[in-house]
């Protein structure tokens, strides 16, 4: 029986994607250190990373959708403390499909796009 899913995206830089989503609010997660892995953990969401010194971020289409019970709030946030920039098509918007949604790019063009259905 399936439980649950942790994405595993590249990062050029653990320090910077350790940056990057403690600013969103998310924790490292666990006591061992990896040189070159990375857990960041938020509300029970894991998203895992693997170095990749040489990635081009123009060429990384890594992305994961991450579901809110409060889409308004999680804008709201982001937004008005600049902790990322939205998207440039990806403002808050009610999507055809039900679901209201934004969506920002990490330091390595990982796409996060938040979403609630409508």
């Amino acid at each position: 029986m399936l439980t649950s899913i942790h994405p595993k995206l590249p990062m050029r830089s653990k320090q910077t994607t350790r940056e990057f989503y403690q600013k969103l609010g998310f924790q490292e997660f666990g006591n061992v250190d990896f040189p070159d892995y990375l857990i960041m953990e938020k509300g029970g969401i894991e998203i895992h990373f693997f170095l990749f010194k040489e990635l081009d971020p123009k060429e990384n289409y890594g992305q994961v959708y991450i579901r809110s019970n409060d889409i308004d709030l999680d804008y709201l946030k982001l937004s008005e403390r600049h902790t990322a920039a939205i998207h440039p098509n990806g403002h808050l918007e009610d999507k055809p499909w039900g679901q209201r949604e934004f969506s920002i790019l990490d330091p390595d063009n990982n796409l996060l796009t938040f979403g609630q259905t409508g």
